[in-house]
């Protein structure tokens, strides 16, 4: 039998049937759907993590207290205080890092800022006024504090564009108290909106790191240093310069006992791509689970289409279809149903993958960038295709061994 002939056959027994044909391939719609889903967004939380680690600069070396976790148990060894002023101090030293550009310590936390009867929570980042560059923070409006505020544990303060909203709705914040922990502190600066991301800054009170210390943390040690090195070319060597700065600083002669580790944004974005793509491979196995569901639907929905259409079968065969053209239409059929809809699959979860990051946008908390899974959309359509043939295997012989005479009979 003609290919055209068989393909014109099974889109006739399909259309005969358009309600069961429908709900047949809801399934497949649904696995392939939640695939497109997961990988988009998947892929789009994966820029958005890369793009805020990569806007910190390849040139910087963070140096974090504790040890480098190696498992989920090793974390909490991340939280000490190993990290000091001498330790700031001997970095800053040329002969001991040569490459160094600027060193920075890095103060963090939380608090609740009030102004007259409102208030509102916000991260507090203690630093020097080196933060502006390294991580891409300025003001929009106002000025930054300076290095003699850094000094004198001067009260001048810059805040986020959320902050500015809440607690200053209409107002120009400039020259206005905040109150932090009893103290105020007087409005230098107000942050550009940057949206939600791995650091919020819209939402962020930056202050000297003296300050930070004397008067909201009341801690003595940071909760990270940052190195900014010369150029690129220098980090490498600049590692090892400030491993061994430390070390001396700390008194460690062993680096099997070292306190602190070091990091670049390479080593996170290497950490986060692994994690993500860790994740998304989960989910998308997860979802793959409803795949084989609608796979294992569509053979059930074939073997009664079989037993249905027995007579004619029957004739068929009675008047020349071999047993090659029954099993050909009967996987034609199969493979028709899922490819269909993997088809609808993919457009309904692209639509549906484009209106999430719309909403996403359209929230204003987060610059979300719609990304078409181009690797889902072939993963699902394959997939659908295969299981079309694989599940269409067993009801396709079973009509194709049927004995004319016998199918004939059957009422």
């Amino acid at each position: 039998m003609h290919w055209k002939h068989i393909l014109k056959t099974a889109l006739r027994a399909l259309a005969v049937n358009k309600s069961r044909t429908l709900l047949t391939i809801l399934g497949i719609v649904i696995g392939i759907s939640s695939i497109m889903v997961i990988m988009s967004l998947g892929s789009g939380a994966e820029n958005l993590i890369m793009g805020q680690v990569q806007g910190i600069g390849s040139k910087t070396i963070g140096i974090i207290p504790g040890r480098q976790p190696s498992g989920p148990s090793d974390v909490a060894q991340m939280f000490t205080d190993s990290l000091k002023q001498k330790d700031v101090d001997a970095l800053r030293k040329k002969e001991n890092v040569p490459e160094a550009n600027l060193v920075m310590p890095l103060v963090a936390g939380a608090e609740t800022a009030s102004v007259g009867n409102e208030t509102y929570r916000v991260t507090i980042f203690g630093a020097t006024e080196a933060i502006q560059g390294i991580l891409d923070v300025y003001p929009d409006k106002g000025i930054f504090f300076s290095a003699d505020d850094v000094k004198e544990y001067g009260a001048n303060i810059v805040i986020g564009s959320k902050i500015a909203e809440k607690l200053f709705a209409n107002e120009d914040p400039l020259g206005k108290k905040l109150r932090i922990k009893g103290k105020n502190f007087r409005i230098v600066g107000v942050l550009s909106s940057k949206g939600s991301g791995i650091l919020n800054f819209d939402s962020a009170v930056i202050l000297p790191y003296t300050t930070a210390q004397q008067y909201i943390t009341g801690t003595k040690f940071f909760q990270r240093i940052v190195v900014e090195v010369i150029s690129e070319s220098m980090t490498a060597s600049a590692i090892v310069n400030i491993e061994n700065t430390i070390r001396n600083s700390h008194n460690i002669t062993d680096p099997t006992k070292d306190d602190f580790f070091v990091e670049t944004p390479a080593d996170v974005l290497s950490r986060l791509s692994v994690i993500t793509t860790a994740l998304t491979l989960l989910l998308t196995s997860l979802a793959a689970i409803s795949l084989v569901v609608g796979g294992i639907g569509i053979m059930n929905i074939m073997l009664v289409s079989v037993t249905e259409r027995t007579r004619e079968i029957g004739l068929r065969k009675a008047i020349g279809a071999s047993e090659k053209d029954i099993l050909q239409q009967f996987l034609l059929e199969a493979v028709i149903l899922t490819f269909f809809g993997g088809v609808v699959g993919i457009a309904f979860g692209s639509a549906l993958s484009y209106l999430f990051a719309f909403a996403i946008n359209l929230s204003g908390t987060i610059s979300w960038t719609f990304v078409f899974p181009w690797k889902g959309a072939a993963l699902g359509l394959g997939t659908s295709i295969a299981l079309g043939l694989l599940f269409g295997i067993y009801p396709a012989r079973r009509a194709a061994m049927m004995e004319p005479i016998e199918a004939l009979r059957t009422e």
